[in-house]
């Protein structure tokens, strides 16, 4: 199993470690159900079907941008 080394500051290791011992579990253990969380966590259900095109306003424009700058070649 890959091991994730990192720093955070005493205050926030401290709070870790209070709440892991309060969910009775190592600090390595705690800390690998709240980042696998997190990371599979994704869009929440029926997300795009409330946000996605439910713009009731005025049509949206987009003011024109202007010519692209000129830039010196790398």
């Amino acid at each position: 199993m890959p091991q994730l080394h990192f720093y955070v500051p005493e205050a926030v290791a401290k709070e870790l470690r209070a709440r892991a011992r309060a969910a009775g579990l190592p600090v390595s253990r705690y800390l690998a159900t709240v980042v696998g969380g997190e990371a599979n966590r994704g869009w929440p259900p029926g997300f795009f079907e409330e946000v996605v095109g439910r713009w009731r306003g005025r049509p949206l424009r987009r003011t024109p941008q202007g010519r692209l700058e000129q830039r010196e070649t790398l």
